[in-house]
């Protein structure tokens, strides 16, 4: 029969492996959420962990890349996507998948809580704006004085010949940050001035990369010693301890923002609208303010540390409707005209 003890340890054996079993039973009844995403790696199980904090009942399964190819993923697969929710994506890419019908107008709970401008038009919108992400350069300055570059100000400075080979950027057509460069530059100075300005930037240029991200780590491990790229990413590396100047070009900054909505073809449509009625809450926009300056909910952001100062004041009036009407069209040109310095895919 055993002694006391040892049927104790039975009891308790059991149990382990009962509440190790209910655990995994719930673990397996945990719906999931397919996300098209393309937020940052590093911010992505922060967003995960708080969320199925809160929602228990669902896990997240992030599907990500940079923001040209989750679009041109989204709109190739179409009707036929297995994404439930395109979650921090650009707002241009949104309004073009708006455009085809593949976006179900929803109202996630608080919406209104929310600034207007910041969101589709249409009720219920289709698309809902989180975050906004802001040109900007990232400029090593060990670098730069070390090959006698002086610190450029403006746009219009990183045309001087001293800055020959030194100048790495995004590719518009796999990059939202090199896209929002691109149609900022086009808004600010119209079009064939942009195009001019843009031919004298290529000489400049000594790679296009597929990721907005990529230039700035480029600058700040010193392989270039200037980055177009944008504050979030240049105020963290500054803060990690790079040897990195973050500036806001005088000339003004395109901008574009991180937005979601969820797909018509959504097989967990249920899952889709919880993590949207969350991402609209206080808590997810303070997590937004976390590495962003400019959430969509009013009152909320506070100074980011190692951002330009004042770089909403620089941020111009920006023509999203105009930017996803034209992308393939000026996205054609650029490659045409650019494409020969872009790094292998």
């Amino acid at each position: 029969m055993g002694t006391v003890a040892q049927t104790f340890g039975r009891i308790a054996g059991f149990a382990a492996v009962a509440t190790l079993a209910i655990g995994i039973e719930a673990a397996a009844a945990r719906e999931k959420i397919t996300v098209y995403t393309a937020v940052e790696p590093e911010e992505l199980t922060g967003f995960a962990e708080a969320f199925e904090a809160d929602n228990p009942d669902y896990e997240i399964q992030w599907v990500r890349d940079s923001t040209g190819v989750i679009t041109a993923k989204l709109l190739a697969e179409g009707e036929n996507s297995p994404a439930d929710i395109v979650w921090g994506l650009a707002a241009t890419s949104l309004l073009m998948m708006a455009d085809r019908g593949l976006l179900e107008g929803y109202a996630p709970a608080g919406v209104d809580k929310l600034s207007p401008a910041l969101m589709d038009k249409q009720s219920p919108p289709r698309w809902v704006g989180q975050r906004a992400w802001v040109a900007s350069l990232c400029v090593n300055t060990y670098e730069a004085e070390a090959k006698g570059l002086p610190m450029p100000a403006s746009w219009q400075d990183l045309l001087k010949p001293v800055y020959k080979g030194h100048i790495v950027m995004p590719n518009p057509a796999s990059s939202g940050t090199g896209f929002l460069d691109v149609s900022s530059w086009m808004q600010i100075w119209g079009e064939d001035m942009a195009w001019s300005y843009m031919d004298g930037l290529h000489e400049n240029i000594g790679i296009y990369t597929h990721s907005g991200s990529a230039p700035c780590k480029m600058a700040g491990r010193g392989e270039y010693p200037i980055g177009v790229s944008f504050a979030y990413k240049g105020a963290q590396l500054k803060s990690d301890g790079a040897p990195v100047a973050v500036i806001a070009p005088s000339e003004g900054l395109g901008w574009d923002l991180e937005s979601f909505g969820i797909m018509k073809t959504a097989k967990n449509k249920a899952g889709a609208k919880a993590f949207a009625d969350w991402s609209v809450t206080e808590k997810a926009n303070r997590m937004y303010n976390e590495a962003y300056a400019v959430v969509a909910m009013p009152g909320i952001a506070k100074p980011v540390e190692n951002f330009p100062e004042n770089i909403q004041d620089k941020m111009i009036d920006n023509d999203f409707g105009w930017a996803a009407e034209n992308r393939k069209r000026i996205l054609e040109e650029w490659e045409k005209r650019y494409g020969s310095k872009s790094a292998p895919k």
